[in-house]
Protein backbone atom coordinates (compact mmCIF):
# COMPACT_ATOMS: atom_id res chain seq x y z
CA UNK A 1 0.00 0.00 0.00
CA UNK A 2 1.25 3.53 -0.73
CA UNK A 3 1.16 5.95 1.67
CA UNK A 4 0.40 9.47 0.75
CA UNK A 5 2.74 11.76 1.49
CA UNK A 6 1.10 15.42 2.88
CA UNK A 7 2.49 18.43 1.96
CA UNK A 8 2.10 21.29 4.11
CA UNK A 9 2.22 24.58 3.19
CA UNK A 10 3.87 27.05 5.48
CA UNK A 11 1.74 30.42 5.68
CA UNK A 12 4.69 32.55 6.82
CA UNK A 13 5.59 34.15 3.58
CA UNK A 14 4.22 37.49 1.87
CA UNK A 15 1.78 37.72 -1.03
CA UNK A 16 1.72 39.86 -3.77
CA UNK A 17 -1.05 41.60 -2.55
CA UNK A 18 0.61 42.38 0.85
CA UNK A 19 3.39 43.78 -1.04
CA UNK A 20 1.17 45.39 -3.25
CA UNK A 21 -0.44 47.41 -0.20
CA UNK A 22 2.25 48.05 1.96
CA UNK A 23 4.14 49.84 -1.49
CA UNK A 24 1.06 51.78 -1.45
CA UNK A 25 0.69 53.04 1.76
CA UNK A 26 4.63 53.83 1.47
CA UNK A 27 3.93 56.13 -1.43
CA UNK A 28 1.26 57.95 0.53
CA UNK A 29 2.96 58.68 3.49
CA UNK A 30 5.86 60.06 1.75
CA UNK A 31 3.46 62.24 -0.20
CA UNK A 32 2.61 63.46 2.39
CA UNK A 33 5.80 63.70 4.21
CA UNK A 34 8.05 65.37 1.85
CA UNK A 35 6.38 68.56 1.30
CA UNK A 36 6.47 68.78 5.23
CA UNK A 37 9.70 68.11 5.29
CA UNK A 38 10.81 70.57 2.21
CA UNK A 39 9.12 73.12 4.10
CA UNK A 40 10.98 72.44 7.25
CA UNK A 41 14.58 72.60 5.40
CA UNK A 42 13.49 76.01 3.71
CA UNK A 43 12.49 77.35 6.97
CA UNK A 44 16.00 75.91 8.70
CA UNK A 45 17.88 77.39 5.78
CA UNK A 46 16.19 81.19 6.11
CA UNK A 47 16.69 80.25 10.09
CA UNK A 48 20.19 80.05 9.26
CA UNK A 49 20.62 83.20 6.80
CA UNK A 50 19.08 85.33 9.27
CA UNK A 51 21.57 84.68 12.03
CA UNK A 52 24.05 84.53 9.41
CA UNK A 53 22.91 88.33 8.78
CA UNK A 54 22.21 89.23 12.31
CA UNK A 55 25.82 87.92 13.18
CA UNK A 56 27.61 90.10 10.59
CA UNK A 57 25.31 93.02 11.97
CA UNK A 58 27.22 92.69 15.42
CA UNK A 59 30.43 92.23 13.69
CA UNK A 60 29.96 95.75 12.14
CA UNK A 61 28.89 97.03 15.01
CA UNK A 62 31.81 95.85 17.70
CA UNK A 63 34.23 96.62 14.68
CA UNK A 64 33.47 100.38 14.81
CA UNK A 65 33.76 100.49 18.70
CA UNK A 66 36.50 98.40 18.83
CA UNK A 67 38.28 100.48 15.80
CA UNK A 68 36.61 104.21 16.45
CA UNK A 69 35.70 104.13 12.95
CA UNK A 70 32.19 104.16 10.90
CA UNK A 71 31.24 100.50 9.17
CA UNK A 72 28.47 100.03 6.69
CA UNK A 73 26.70 96.87 5.94
CA UNK A 74 25.45 96.83 2.50
CA UNK A 75 23.06 94.80 1.22
CA UNK A 76 22.47 93.17 -2.58
CA UNK A 77 25.95 93.94 -2.69
CA UNK A 78 27.41 93.78 -5.30
CA UNK A 79 24.73 91.16 -6.45
CA UNK A 80 21.14 89.87 -4.98
CA UNK A 81 21.63 88.30 -2.17
CA UNK A 82 25.33 89.09 -1.20
CA UNK A 83 26.44 91.74 1.79
CA UNK A 84 29.50 92.79 3.19
CA UNK A 85 30.85 95.30 6.08
CA UNK A 86 32.93 97.52 5.05
CA UNK A 87 35.20 100.46 6.62
CA UNK A 88 33.94 103.74 5.86
CA UNK A 89 36.01 106.02 3.95
CA UNK A 90 35.98 109.24 5.12
CA UNK A 91 33.61 110.47 8.20
CA UNK A 92 29.91 109.84 8.35
CA UNK A 93 29.61 113.83 7.94
CA UNK A 94 31.94 114.02 4.86
CA UNK A 95 32.33 110.61 3.05
CA UNK A 96 34.78 109.54 0.53
CA UNK A 97 33.36 109.95 -3.04
CA UNK A 98 35.31 106.35 -3.84
CA UNK A 99 32.94 105.44 -0.79
CA UNK A 100 29.82 103.83 -3.05
CA UNK A 101 28.42 100.78 -3.73
CA UNK A 102 29.66 100.29 -7.51
CA UNK A 103 33.31 100.11 -5.52
CA UNK A 104 32.82 99.10 -2.09
CA UNK A 105 31.10 95.93 -2.82
CA UNK A 106 33.78 95.10 -5.43
CA UNK A 107 36.06 92.02 -3.37
CA UNK A 108 38.72 92.89 -6.13
CA UNK A 109 38.93 96.54 -5.46
CA UNK A 110 38.84 96.51 -2.07
CA UNK A 111 40.04 92.73 -1.03
CA UNK A 112 39.57 90.84 2.36
CA UNK A 113 42.06 90.67 4.05
CA UNK A 114 43.19 94.10 3.40
CA UNK A 115 47.09 94.35 2.04
CA UNK A 116 48.17 95.65 4.92
CA UNK A 117 47.09 97.43 8.45
CA UNK A 118 48.46 100.91 8.04
CA UNK A 119 45.82 103.40 9.43
CA UNK A 120 47.01 105.78 6.64
CA UNK A 121 45.88 103.58 3.85
CA UNK A 122 42.08 103.09 4.95
CA UNK A 123 40.23 101.20 4.39
CA UNK A 124 42.00 98.10 5.97
CA UNK A 125 38.56 96.72 8.20
CA UNK A 126 36.35 95.59 5.41
CA UNK A 127 35.05 92.02 5.67
CA UNK A 128 34.32 89.40 2.89
CA UNK A 129 32.20 89.15 0.46
CA UNK A 130 29.18 86.95 1.87
CA UNK A 131 26.09 85.28 -0.28
CA UNK A 132 22.94 83.86 1.12
CA UNK A 133 22.41 80.36 0.48
CA UNK A 134 20.64 79.59 -2.84
CA UNK A 135 16.77 80.36 -2.75
CA UNK A 136 16.77 82.97 0.11
CA UNK A 137 16.96 86.48 -0.85
CA UNK A 138 17.03 89.92 0.66
CA UNK A 139 13.07 91.57 0.01
CA UNK A 140 13.80 94.41 1.65
CA UNK A 141 17.19 95.97 3.11
CA UNK A 142 18.93 99.25 3.11
CA UNK A 143 22.82 100.24 4.15
CA UNK A 144 23.24 100.50 7.56
CA UNK A 145 25.99 102.32 9.17
CA UNK A 146 27.18 101.76 12.64
CA UNK A 147 29.10 104.75 13.97
CA UNK A 148 31.78 104.77 16.96
CA UNK A 149 29.35 105.19 19.83
CA UNK A 150 27.71 102.24 18.93
CA UNK A 151 25.08 104.02 17.15
CA UNK A 152 23.22 102.79 14.04
CA UNK A 153 22.10 105.08 11.25
CA UNK A 154 20.59 104.48 8.09
CA UNK A 155 20.38 106.86 4.65
CA UNK A 156 17.28 108.92 4.22
CA UNK A 157 18.39 110.39 0.84
CA UNK A 158 20.93 113.14 1.01
CA UNK A 159 21.46 114.37 4.70
CA UNK A 160 25.08 113.91 5.35
CA UNK A 161 25.59 112.66 8.34
CA UNK A 162 23.02 110.07 7.91
CA UNK A 163 20.30 110.18 10.88
CA UNK A 164 20.30 107.87 13.76
CA UNK A 165 17.86 104.93 13.12
CA UNK A 166 14.06 106.24 14.90
CA UNK A 167 12.89 104.29 18.00
CA UNK A 168 11.25 102.31 15.74
CA UNK A 169 13.77 100.87 14.40
CA UNK A 170 14.43 99.40 10.34
CA UNK A 171 13.62 95.88 9.92
CA UNK A 172 15.51 93.94 6.95
CA UNK A 173 13.38 91.28 5.30
CA UNK A 174 14.95 88.00 4.03
CA UNK A 175 12.87 85.61 2.05
CA UNK A 176 12.79 81.82 0.91
CA UNK A 177 9.46 81.16 -1.31
CA UNK A 178 6.74 82.77 0.44
CA UNK A 179 8.16 82.32 4.05
CA UNK A 180 9.95 85.82 5.26
CA UNK A 181 12.44 86.55 8.82
CA UNK A 182 13.17 89.90 9.82
CA UNK A 183 15.51 91.34 11.55
CA UNK A 184 15.48 94.55 13.68
CA UNK A 185 17.94 97.47 14.07
CA UNK A 186 17.51 100.13 16.71
CA UNK A 187 19.49 103.51 16.51
CA UNK A 188 21.09 102.40 19.95
CA UNK A 189 22.45 99.82 17.83
CA UNK A 190 20.25 96.91 19.30
CA UNK A 191 20.12 94.23 16.54
CA UNK A 192 17.29 91.54 16.82
CA UNK A 193 15.64 88.69 14.98
CA UNK A 194 12.01 88.81 16.19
Amino acid sequence: MRERVRIRHSSAGFTLMDLLITVAVFVTVSAVAIPTLAGAVNNMRLRMASRDVERELQSARLRAVSMNRAFRVRFNCPNAGEYRVVELIGTPAVPDARDNEATRCSAQQYPYPAPDNNPLTRPNGDGPLRRLPDGVSFSSAQTIEFWPNGTAHVSTGGTLPWPKISAAGVTLTIAKSSTTRSIGVTGLGKIRIP
